[in-house]
C-alpha cells in the first residue's frame, strides 16, 4: 500500500511540473561560446547538447563527407583515452555520448546522471578538445561508411531521395549531396584534411551549448569553466554561398528496378527556415499532405482510392533554401494516377480557400502537439540549441502558438500560390518503369 501511495505521489508531482514549461537563460561566455541553461529538478539527470556550426557547407565538394567523418571520429580516441576506454567508461556510468553531423550543423550530446556529471563531462570535454584521429580508426570508419553506402544502394527510397536532391540542387551545393559523402569523395580525404577541419571549425565562438536538467546556473557555469576554459577562440572562415539552380519546367528521373511498388518523390525548392511565411506554410502543408490521416492527400489517395498505405508532404527546415517534397509508394500500375492526384490537389489548394474546419484542425494539432517536441530534457536541450542556431529567440516556445494561431485562410491561399508549383517540379520514380506507363513524353 505504501508503495502504491508513493507511485501516486510521484505521478502527481510529474503532472504538476510539466517538462515543457521552458525557463531558460542565455549567456555568451568570454570565449564566445553561447550557453543556454534550463534548470529541471524533477529527475536527477543532466542533458548536454553542443552544436558546432560545422557541416557539409564547410567542406570542398570533392571531399564530401569530411564534416561527418570528423564528428564520427571524435569518440575514437583522444590524448587521454583510447576508443575502447571511452566506450567502457561511458557504459560503466550508464551514460550516452555521441556525435553526428546534419546538413547544417554538427551535434555532440551527453546524457548522464547528476551524480556522475563531472566524470561524464570530463569525457565529453576530452573528445571535444583532445581528439587525435588515429589513422587506423580513420580507415576503419571510412570502410564502415562505405559499407553503409553500398548497402543503401539496395533501398528504393534511398535511391529516390538521392536522385531528387542531386537534381534539385546540383552536384556542388551541399544539400545536393549525401552528408556521408560518396565512395569516391571519401577516398580523397586524408588525415590532414580531418585535423585541419577540426582545428578550423571546432571553436567556442562557432558553437552553442545547452545544459538542461538537475543543475543550477552557477553549477553549469562552473562546469564549463573547469572543463572548457582552455577552449580557445578561432578565426572562422565565412561560409561560402552556393548557387541553387532554378526549375523552369518538369524534370522526370526514372530508375528501373524489379519492384512491385513504385517509390515516388515529387517536389521542388522550399524556403529557408528564416522565411516569415514559415508558419503559414506549416498550416497549409498540414492540410495538404503533412497532417497524416487528416491531410487531403491521405484522404484522397488512401481513404477514397485505396492506392497507397501512406502519402505525405513536408517543407524542410533548413538554413539555406530547403525542399518541398511529396513522398508515396504505390503499385507500379497506379503510379500515374497517384501523381495526377497529387498535382490536382496542389492546384486545388492554390485556387480556393481551405475550410474553417481544416484551418481550425490544423492549428489545433500544430499547437497542441508542440509540447511533445519539448517534453523531455533531451528534447529541450536540442530545442534550445536549434532555436539559437536559427535565431528564433529564447522565448520561441511561447511565441510559436501565437504565430500558428495568427494564420488566416488568406495567408494559406497566398503561400500556396507562392510556394507550390504544380507546373515546374522534379519527379523521381523508382520501380518497374514499363508497368508504370511513365515516360519523358508523358509529362
Amino acid at each position: 500500500m505504501k508503495r502504491i501511495k508513493l507511485l501516486i505521489l510521484l505521478s502527481l508531482l510529474f503532472i504538476s511540473t510539466p517538462l515543457y514549461a521552458i525557463d531558460a537563460k542565455r549567456e555568451v561566455l568570454p570565449n564566445g561560446l553561447v550557453l543556454l541553461h534550463s534548470e529541471k529538478h524533477n529527475l536527477p539527470i543532466v542533458k548536454v547538447t553542443l552544436l558546432i556550426k560545422a557541416s557539409p557547407f564547410n567542406e570542398p565538394p570533392e571531399k564530401a563527407g569530411l564534416a561527418n567523418l570528423v564528428a564520427s571520429l571524435l569518440t575514437e580516441g583522444t590524448k587521454n583515452r583510447t576508443s575502447e576506454q571511452i566506450s567502457e567508461e561511458i557504459e560503466f556510468l550508464g551514460a550516452h555520448l555521441g556525435a553526428a553531423t546534419d546538413r547544417d550543423y554538427t551535434l555532440l550530446k551527453l546524457s548522464i546522471l547528476k551524480k556522475d556529471l563531472e566524470k561524464g563531462f570530463s569525457i565529453f570535454s576530452d573528445i571535444l578538445l583532445n581528439p587525435v584521429f588515429p589513422p587506423e580508426e580513420i580507415k576503419r570508419k571510412i570502410d564502415l561508411i562505405k559499407g553503409g553506402l553500398r548497402q543503401a544502394e539496395e533501398e528504393p527510397g534511398f535511391l529516390a531521395s538521392r536522385e531528387f536532391r542531386r537534381t534539385l540542387y546540383g552536384k556542388h551545393h551541399p544539400y545536393g549531396r549525401l552528408v556521408e559523402g560518396t565512395l569516391e569523395s571519401l577516398d580523397n580525404i586524408n588525415r590532414e584534411d580531418i585535423v585541419g577541419f577540426y582545428k578550423t571549425y571546432y571553436r567556442p565562438n562557432n558553437a552553442i551549448v545547452a545544459i538542461v536538467g538537475d543543475i543550477t546556473h552557477e553549477e553549469a557555469i562552473n562546469l564549463l569553466k573547469r572543463f572548457l576554459s582552455s577552449w580557445e577562440k578561432g578565426n572562422i572562415p565565412e561560409t561560402p554561398e552556393y548557387h541553387i539552380p532554378k526549375i523552369e519546367d518538369v524534370k522526370l528521373i526514372t530508375i528501373d528496378r524489379e519492384l512491385t511498388q513504385a517509390n515516388i518523390i515529387l517536389g521542388h525548392h522550399g524556403v529557408k527556415r528564416s522565411n516569415p511565411d514559415y508558419y503559414a506554410i506549416s498550416v497549409m502543408n498540414y492540410i495538404f499532405g503533412g497532417g497524416g490521416f487528416a491531410s487531403r492527400l491521405m484522404m484522397r489517395i488512401r481513404d477514397d482510392m485505396g492506392l497507397a498505405y501512406d502519402v505525405h508532404s513536408f517543407f524542410s527546415s533548413d538554413k539555406d533554401t530547403g525542399v518541398f517534397e511529396v513522398g508515396v509508394q504505390t503499385k507500379n500500375e497506379s503510379a500515374r494516377t497517384v501523381i495526377d492526384v497529387i498535382l490536382k490537389e496542389m492546384r486545388r489548394v492554390r485556387s480556393e480557400h481551405v475550410s474553417d474546419r481544416e484551418l481550425n484542425d490544423a492549428k489545433s494539432y500544430l499547437t497542441g502537439s508542440f509540447p511533445r517536441r519539448i517534453d523531455t530534457m533531451g528534447k529541450i536541450a536540442d530545442f534550445l540549441v536549434l532555436t539559437e542556431f536559427y535565431n528564433l529567440g529564447i522565448d520561441y516556445d511561447k511565441k510559436y502558438p501565437q504565430l500558428i494561431n495568427s494564420v488566416t485562410k488568406d495567408d494559406i491561399l497566398r503561400v500556396a500560390k507562392k510556394y507550390l508549383h504544380p507546373d515546374r517540379y522534379i519527379l523521381v520514380v523508382v520501380g518497374d518503369i514499363e508497368k508504370t506507363g511513365i515516360s519523358g513524353s508523358t509529362f
